[in-house]
């Protein structure tokens, strides 16, 4: 199943959507003046309910996350792993002592991506979720790179509709209309200004996002504009 850039951001902002009424109610449409971040831990939790556990995923710390659409086995660090059918395996790193503060936005992002995965896997059709549950076998020991082969093709997709997840359109609106008077973000060759970046922190910590991850959100919904344009006018 490949989908369009607008059609995962849509459906990013529909579940963002679909959650808070499951979790607040209709209090979730009452006006509010501050931005709403994603509960992505009761959202993986308790809205698709999977199971988060935490293990030593990779030596070298490449593999932040995993998840599968059927019971099987994941090789780490020399061990035999048992990856669950609904369940996400995010790497022990991120519940290091003086590492949860550090890593939280990574964290969240991380399982947001998961959550996609098994989002997606969910919206396609019976045959091909036998299709995909037989890219695992009950019976083998997968490494660590049959795993990344096999998702390769899904990333780019997990990854987008992470964003809209955990970055709804809404929320951005708001947000840049209550921080930035809903102007456009001025970068210089990826660089800001002191003002656009104390907009972008300050929208980062509101979300839960990443300084990096939120830039490329913003871009990709046009609140970002290349200073060369200007000088192009």
């Amino acid at each position: 199943m490949y989908l369009s850039y607008q059609r995962l951001s849509d459906m990013g902002e529909k579940i963002f959507s679909d959650f808070n009424y499951f979790f607040f109610g209709r209090s979730f449409d009452r006006k509010r003046d501050y931005v709403l971040p994603m509960m992505i831990d009761r959202f993986a939790k308790d809205y698709l309910g999977l199971n988060v556990e935490f293990a030593r995923l990779s030596d070298d710390g490449s593999i932040c996350g995993l998840t599968a659409y059927t019971d099987t086995d994941y090789k780490a660090d020399g061990k035999v792993l048992p990856l669950r059918r609904n369940e996400v395996i995010l790497d022990e790193s991120f519940m290091k002592p003086g590492m949860v503060g550090k890593l939280c936005e990574k964290r969240r992002f991380t399982l947001a991506h998961e959550c996609a995965h098994q989002i997606l896997f969910r919206y396609v059709s019976d045959s091909e979720k036998q299709s995909f549950r037989k890219m695992y076998s009950e019976r083998r020991t997968y490494s660590l790179r049959d795993l990344k082969n096999k998702e390769d093709w899904n990333e780019r997709q997990a990854n987008i509709l992470a964003a809209a997840i955990m970055m709804p359109r809404r929320e951005i609106n708001f947000a840049m209309q209550k921080y930035a008077g809903g102007r456009k973000l001025v970068s210089y060759d990826g660089w800001f200004g002191i003002g656009d970046y104390k907009i972008i922190c300050k929208l980062a910590e509101n979300l839960g996002v990443s300084k990096k991850a939120l830039i490329i959100r913003l871009n990709n919904l046009g609140y970002v504009r290349d200073d060369y344009e200007r000088e192009a006018a």
